[in-house]
């Protein structure tokens, strides 16, 4: 088979590298990719959601099957064009793809079908938001309604916060991402990442994981995107996976084709363990970055299967196997990120980490200029490791991102601390 891979990041870059290992696919390509990426598959310079060239690239290379990254191509319709032209394409259609491209339209569902969640009310009119705010009080939540790279929300601990992130969403910080803002109530508990294969009704859950969304150690500071991942996440109990199957993924797979949207592909919910039990913060139509680099390299089953399974409606009659190690993901970003950052800058070392037993390179935001790699993005690398536990995976990542030489960049040290935390109060 030929494979197209739609995307340039970290999570592309780990598609790439689980579908090109499967004895199915007979060549690969990724649009438009990135200089990790170039290594597995073949790089074509064409834009996400450049759709028309997306699709007429499919057809002249004779492509059998896409596989599309990034959620604001699925939002955009691209995998509704690509089957229009008889090309099978992983990832739901642009009306299943509103529960992540339009928060407000997934709260609502959520109420209407009794999905656990937080309260909530969304806002076309600063103005209106404001008064909700205040009259709330804080700590609380504000969203940009739309698709916003990961940075769309603000956890505001003062009212002066919330305040402030109200008038950013207003003055067009998002763009149109903000032309509505959702405003919600702060869960407390625990933060999850639960993901499944899921085609109409049939739900197939994958293996747990757990990210850091904080910019800096202990989980302070902006958001990002994700500064890096660990799998499993010892929060999702076989006892609560099956509490968040039941009481969220299946309800919302019932839900999406009760109301004309059935959905095929993966999603993600970010989840909340509450003391009243797991409730939605958001949810994702596309496998996230940075779990997917820990969730692939710990797959055991064919990838490719999978994702065809999906698409075909197969998935009833489908199972995974999984690795008993524990992958952890680090994510080295530019100085500044999520802010301002500087772009340009040389990244050496890296050939060292091609010899280092259990770990793997994802490019997020690079380029290769001769046999010089660059760093082009804020989230640039994904270093992941395996090991017996989450403890001897961190071990071994931050042995790996010690022999790379890169002073414009930065990480978090303390990936994956909540499940060492966890394991070391359950044997002392």
């Amino acid at each position: 088979m030929k494979i197209l891979v739609v995307g340039s990041g970290g999570r592309e870059h780990s598609l790439c590298w689980a579908i090109a290992a499967s004895p199915l696919c007979s060549a690969i390509y990724c649009a438009p990719g990135n200089g990790g990426i170039s290594r597995d598959a073949v790089c074509v310079p064409i834009d996400p959601l450049d759709i028309d060239a997306l699709v007429a690239f499919a057809q002249s290379t004779d492509i059998d099957f896409v596989v599309v990254g990034p959620e604001a191509p699925l939002a955009a319709g691209l995998v509704d064009h690509l089957e229009a032209v008889g090309i099978a394409a992983f990832g739901p259609n642009a009306k299943a793809a509103q529960l992540e491209a339009s928060k407000g339209f997934a709260r609502d569902l959520c109420h209407r079908h009794g999905v656990p969640g937080p309260d909530y009310a969304r806002f076309t009119e600063p103005a209106a938001a404001l008064d909700y705010v205040r009259a709330c009080g804080a700590p609380i939540v504000v969203k940009a309604n739309g698709l916003a790279a990961g940075k769309g929300v603000t956890v505001a601990g003062t009212l002066l916060e919330a305040e402030a992130a109200v008038a950013a969403i207003a003055k067009g910080q998002f763009g149109q991402a903000g032309a509505e803002i959702v405003i919600e109530e702060l869960l407390i508990g625990e933060e999850a990442s639960f993901f499944a294969l899921v085609n109409g009704e049939t739900v197939l859950p994958l293996d747990g994981a757990q990210d850091h969304k904080a910019v800096h150690e202990g989980d302070v500071g902006p958001n990002t995107g994700g500064m890096g991942a660990y799998s499993p996440a010892p929060v999702i109990t076989e006892s609560l996976q099956g509490q968040i199957m039941e009481e969220v993924m299946l309800p919302v797979a019932r839900a999406m084709v009760e109301e004309g949207r059935p959905y095929k592909g993966v999603l993600y919910a970010g989840v909340m363990v509450t003391d009243d039990g797991p409730k939605v913060l958001e949810f994702n139509v596309r496998f996230g970055d940075p779990e997917c680099q820990v969730l692939l390299p710990r797959l055991m089953s064919d990838l490719v299967p999978a994702l065809m399974a999906t698409r075909d409606g197969e998935l009833g009659h489908f199972s995974l196997r999984w690795l008993p190690s524990a992958a952890v993901c680090v994510v080295m970003a530019a100085k500044g990120y999520p802010g301002d950052y500087e772009k340009g800058s040389e990244i050496r070392g890296l050939e060292q980490l091609d010899d280092m037993e259990d770990v793997i390179l994802f490019h997020s935001g690079t380029r290769l200029e001769d046999d010089r790699v660059v760093a082009t993005g804020g989230r640039v690398l994904g270093v992941t490791a395996l090991g017996s536990d989450v403890a001897e995976a961190q071990k071994r990542v931050y042995r790996a991102i010690d022999v790379i030489d890169w002073p414009s960049g930065f990480c978090r040290r303390d990936i994956g601390w909540r499940a060492i935390s966890s394991s070391q109060g359950r044997t002392t």
